[in-house]
């Protein structure tokens, strides 16, 4: 019973998140739908973060009851995944070129601003593969990228999760960073130069030769945005390149 319930909601969900379920009702028609309930929690979320995100709260900002939620959102857990898939949008249009590494290095950072813009989203859980139609966009879009490489659809599904788990990861990283600066006043670069001047005056350098060469190269001029985010890329999508010139 509990694994045909659960396949129930997991359809039901699948349904809301391409907007198949709702259907027209007789009489006044309704203030809401699955759009607005949607688009109301991604700005709280966004506003005051995800873990003030709760059906009584989205209820408040659109001035109607809790309970008239559920016409249109089966629980909190399909609110996230629907406001996720909101929220990421569809993917830019990137030329096709014939160049696979560019088009992907544009759609990473394409995603990166996404992540950014919503720092909230890498704080949800991964739920499964992509579902909803916003994600299966982005899905579609590194995958053509890859059209001509040669790949089967195995290797370009693993390049698929390799790229989008490591802008995930990349911005997770970033944004907690950016957390633990607050109050500081000072940019990325400026944290990482005071840390390495700091640690590198109170280590041995005779025991930690490079750590201490590491530290104090730290003090260079800030550089473009986030350059550890263009030179992670560019080092997998080196590994990308070689899996291409081996078929």
């Amino acid at each position: 019973m509990t694994d045909d319930a659960d396949r129930g909601d997991a359809q039901a969900t699948l349904l809301r998140l391409w907007r198949r379920s709702e259907r027209p009702t007789r009489g006044r028609p309704s203030v809401l739908d699955v759009d607005s309930v949607v688009a109301a929690a991604v700005a709280l979320a966004d506003r005051e973060g995800v873990a003030n995100v709760t059906l009584a709260n989205v209820a408040k900002d659109l001035s109607v009851t809790k309970m008239s939620l559920y016409r249109h959102i089966g629980s909190k857990p399909e609110l996230l995944e629907l406001m996720a898939d909101f929220a990421v949008g569809d993917p830019p249009q990137v030329e096709p070129t014939g160049d696979w590494r560019a088009e992907l290095t544009a759609l990473a950072e394409a995603n990166r601003e996404v992540l950014m813009r919503h720092p909230w989203l890498v704080e949800l859980p991964l739920s499964g593969p992509p579902a909803g139609p916003h994600a299966v966009a982005w899905m579609d879009a590194i995958l053509r990228t890859l059209r001509g490489t040669g790949l089967d659809w195995g290797t370009k599904g693993g390049v698929l999760v390799l790229v989008s788990g490591y802008v995930r990861l990349a911005c997770a990283q970033a944004i907690q960073l950016a957390e633990g600066r607050k109050g500081s006043g000072l940019s990325q670069a400026q944290a990482e130069q005071a840390y390495g001047k700091g640690l590198a005056e109170l280590i041995d350098p005779e025991r930690f030769p490079d750590a201490v060469g590491f530290l104090t190269s730290l003090g260079a001029p800030e550089q473009a945005e986030d350059p550890e985010f263009a030179f992670g890329l560019d080092v997998l999508l080196n590994g990308v390149a070689a899996l291409i010139d081996a078929h």
